[in-house]
This record gives C-alpha cells, sequence and structure tokens, in this order.
C-alpha cells in the first residue's frame, strides 16, 4: 500500500492517538478512549483505509506519481 498521510497529518494523528490512549490508561475517560489506537497505528504506517476508499491523500506526490 502506498502511504496516503502527509508529515502534518501524521504528527497530528500520533499526538491525538497518544492522548486519547493515556486518557483511557488513567481512567480519565472512558474505554472509547482505546480507539486512539487507530490514530495512532494509521500515523505510524502512513496508510489510512479510509482515505484510500475516498482518494485523499494528504502526503506530497512522488516522483512516480509525477508522471
Amino acid at each position: 500500500m502506498q502511504a496516503n498521510v502527509g508529515t502534518v497529518d501524521r504528527v497530528l494523528r500520533v499526538v491525538i492517538g497518544l492522548i486519547l490512549i493515556g486518557l483511557a490508561a488513567t481512567g480519565r475517560v472512558g474505554a472509547w478512549g482505546w480507539i486512539g489506537i487507530l490514530p495512532l497505528l494509521t500515523g505510524i504506517v502512513r496508510v489510512c483505509p479510509a482515505y484510500s476508499i475516498f482518494g485523499v491523500k494528504t502526503c506530497a506526490a512522488s516522483k512516480s506519481d509525477a508522471k
């Protein structure tokens, strides 16, 4: 799979994911806080399945894309 998550998007996903996981782990939010695993993982691997479905790409075009 090609990367479709850009740098700013990636950083925001990782930060939000870590915050949600931290809040869930400390009991400040309910179990729904563990949903932070999803943005964390998509930020780490730079691939968002929802972006692929809708054709969204927030990363810069690579040289192979610029044909």
